[in-house]
């Protein structure tokens, strides 16, 4: 079938289901707590919009919750204590490296989740790393009505890109006036090899709405300003070195050994990040009847960073030394211009959301929503020229992003033949998506306020992803409840080409449709009891940045495979959940298996040996997940919420780098616990312990960086936070907090924030 004819059959659908998308109701609008067969338990005013009707594992926190137990700089904050999630935040404002972990996929999978916020999609599915994170800027933890997370690829509503997590954000809107102003400050005392200073900054919020008859508003701002601990180091290996007098006599560099337990010197440390961050919010509702509500979402998100370096060389003089040739106790060693350096990013993004949605919990109800992020500035300084030159100019290159940015239709709808409370729960969609992405390298004669001038590399491509879902939830007598569905997904790719300095070669088109079954069962045992079970095929499409990336030698592209196969993963969970009254304790048996996943390797079965994105064929993850939460456990006040993971996750298949066969997947550890405790000791006062684990992992697929705790390593951690909060009456609040209590020295790739305080003043209205 040809891509017209396989849109027209889509569309087709579409009409079908235009008058029928989900509505509030079928995630129930009530303000209380909701549950049954093991769905997910509801409270707060505004319910996720998650399909919590599918019997499968849903967590959830409300606003009010990360409000009182978390020290909550960024949106991703919200999601610290989930069973199973781990988002690897560098400092407060981290805007490009802040991915987000599952139970079986690490933090180098950015496109194994999707994030939403209120219908508009979070995720950066333009490509899948570090540099690839949710755009976590474009909502402020004030705004968070709630935060809901569904665990594997188990509804038919959603993409191939939900095989870890989806995790939806539920912002605020008012029913009456509301009005809310918060001040926060916070510092850290960084200590790391020849870096020893106090990294402060602070964060200032302000929201006002209303509703007025069938017209609401809501406005949110806020701004960040923040100076983070460097993140990168400048390295040698000793052993590179040659022996000799040559170079020129340096002293200060800092011993130590790299993730393969090699000896070598730290001679700089980088990204020394300075970040301002301004976020400017305007959500609108109108209610054309009492079961249809129109609403548009505007957001606005801009960043200055400067990102600075600190020299640990020094000449015998005294004098920093940058770049050049050195002689390091007997070893001469080349440091490149840039290795010791700085760079300066101006980037301002926009976010559209429009949606018209029915409401009326009758036989059917539908939703239209479309949504677009805009990369309306984009703008990367770095020099070429080493410092101290290049702190007042200087050449340099400029990277420049215009262009790129992704959209999204989505027309869904829910038919309920029997009624709200009948044997059936129809999902049914159409889904449009669309990922677009340009980027610019220039040369230019001065890198921090030269304009763009020759071209020095190019990329651009886009993927589409057309598709339609149906599922149904059928209730089997009052003790079983199943769903069924299907998702069909036409994916292209085009608009390919890369370029150098003097020519540009394109890419051939593709297309592929895939099919990708659902199912799931829920038994009420007993009235404590629930027994359920998951199963979901995923199919996760190349991005643009890993199919069109590489370089140009002799008028031919290299280091990159446009043909790379899509990740196809079989993921299923079986669950035991048992309701305690004022407690709740779940355990998931989960397991995935995943062909053809996607990762940087080095290909050793040809000459020369290509580093690229390639498929690695086989890899498999069978594991446990504990899940406790109890509300005045064990002594009134208390609540306590705690998790365990273990996953043995495996590479079983490699034909390209055999090394890698039965080692560990990189970045996903065989054990993660967190715990959670609140005391309130009265109305006014509440404090809060926390405590997060993580075992041994690797950053490489061969596992040959047993030694985690060095830069490009990944270590083992746990960390203990504590925060205490004082209501002083309704309007009035303060906080005082500790972001690792313990001091502890972690790494991801980069080193963790070390014990970091925080205070916060809040005025609600």
């Amino acid at each position: 079938m040809n891509s017209l004819n396989r849109r027209a059959a889509l569309a087709v659908l579409a009409t079908a289901s235009i008058a029928a998308p989900p509505s509030w109701a079928e995630h129930g609008d009530d303000p209380g707590p909701v549950k049954s067969l093991g769905t997910v338990t509801v409270t707060g005013s505004r319910p996720t919009s998650l399909p919590s009707h599918i019997p499968t594992t849903i967590e959830g926190v409300t606003g009010k919750q990360v409000e009182e137990t978390v020290n909550a700089s960024d949106a991703e904050d919200a999601l610290k204590y989930l069973p199973s999630l781990l988002v690897r935040k560098r400092y407060v404002g981290d805007y490009d490296h802040a991915v987000l972990a599952t139970r079986a996929s690490g933090t180098g999978n950015s496109a194994r989740s999707l994030v939403f916020a209120d219908g508009i999609l979070l995720s950066n599915l333009l490509g899948n790393g570090a540099s690839f994170t949710p755009r976590w800027g474009l909502v402020t933890p004030e705004e968070i009505d709630r935060v809901d997370v569904l665990y594997g690829p188990f509804s038919a509503a959603y993409s191939g890109n939900s095989v870890g997590a989806v995790v939806d954000y539920i912002t605020r809107m008012p029913t009456q006036f509301e009005a809310h102003a918060k001040i926060a400050g916070f510092r850290q005392a960084f200590d790391l090899y020849r870096t020893r200073d106090n990294y402060s900054g602070y964060q200032a919020s302000a929201s006002v709405g209303d509703r007025s008859g069938a017209f609401s508003w809501w406005i949110n701002a806020n701004h960040l300003d923040n100076d983070a601990h460097p993140i990168t180091f400048a390295t040698k290996v000793i052993s590179t070195g040659v022996v000799g007098t040559a170079g020129t006599p340096v002293t200060g560099a800092v011993f130590g050994q790299n993730p393969r337990n090699q000896d070598q010197w730290i001679i700089g440390a980088g990204t020394i990040t300075s970040t301002q961050q301004d976020h400017a919010k305007v959500k609108l509702a109108y209610d054309f009847t009492p079961t249809l509500r129109a609403s548009y979402t505007f957001g606005l998100w801009r960043n200055e960073a400067f990102r600075g370096s600190q020299p640990f060389l020094f000449d015998a003089a005294g004098n920093p030394v940058y770049s050049g040739s050195v002689n390091l106790d007997g070893r001469q060693f080349t440091v490149a211009p840039t290795e010791i350096s700085q760079s300066r990013a101006d980037m301002q993004h926009l976010i559209h959301g429009l949606s018209v949605k029915s409401h009326s919990k009758g036989s059917w109800d539908w939703e239209v929503l479309a949504s677009y992020y805009d990369y309306e500035r984009d703008l990367v300084r770095s020099p070429t020229v080493a410092l101290p030159v290049a702190d007042t100019g200087g050449a340099g290159r400029i990277a420049d992003q215009k262009g790129t940015g992704w959209g999204s239709l989505w027309l869904k709808g829910v038919w309920r033949p029997d009624g709200m409370d009948g044997v059936h729960f129809v999902d049914l969609g159409v889904q449009f998506d669309r990922q677009k992405m340009r980027t610019l390298v220039s040369d230019t004669s001065n890198w921090i306020s030269g304009s763009a001038e020759k071209r020095f590399s190019a990329f651009q491509g886009r993927t589409e992803l057309a598709s339609a879902y149906v599922q149904d939830t059928m209730r089997l007598g009052t003790a079983w409840r199943a769903t069924l569905g299907a998702r069909v997904e036409n994916w292209q790719a085009s608009d390919g080409s890369l370029s150098n300095a003097t020519s540009t070669l394109a890419f051939a088109e593709r297309e592929e449709t895939r099919v990708s079954p659902k199912a799931a069962i829920a038994y009420q045992a007993t009235p404590e009891w629930v027994l359920r079970a998951s199963l979901g095929r995923a199919v996760r499409n190349p991005t643009v940045s890993e199919l069109y990336q590489g370089t140009i030698s002799t008028n031919t592209i290299v280091n990159n495979d446009p043909n790379l196969k899509p990740e196809k993963s079989y993921t299923s969970e079986v669950t035991a959940e048992r309701d305690f009254g004022n407690a709740n304790l779940r355990a998931t048996f989960f397991f995935e298996d995943t062909k053809d996943a996607l990762y940087s390797q080095t290909n050793v079965t040809v000459f020369p040996n290509v580093t690229s994105i390639q498929n690695v064929d086989h890899i498999r993850t069978k594991g446990l997940e504990l899940a406790w939460q109890g509300n005045d456990a064990f002594v009134r006040g208390l609540d306590l919420a705690a998790s365990f993971t273990f996953a043995d996750s495996k590479i079983l298949e490699n034909e390209k780098f055999p090394a890698s066969v039965g080692k560990w997947q990189p970045r996903v550890p065989r054990v993660r616990a967190n715990l959670l405790a609140t005391y309130r000791a009265n109305e006014q006062w509440s404090g809060t312990l926390g405590a997060r684990y993580s075992g041994k992992q690797y950053n490489t697929l061969d596992n040959a960086d047993p030694n985690g705790f060095a830069y490009t390593g990944t270590s083992k951690f746990f960390v203990v936070d504590a925060r205490v909060r004082f209501k002083y009456d309704k309007q009035w609040s303060v906080a005082l907090g500790i972001d690792n209590l313990n001091n502890y020295e972690y790494w991801n790739f980069h080193p963790y924030p070390q014990r970091t305080f925080i205070a916060e003043l809040k005025w609600d209205y």
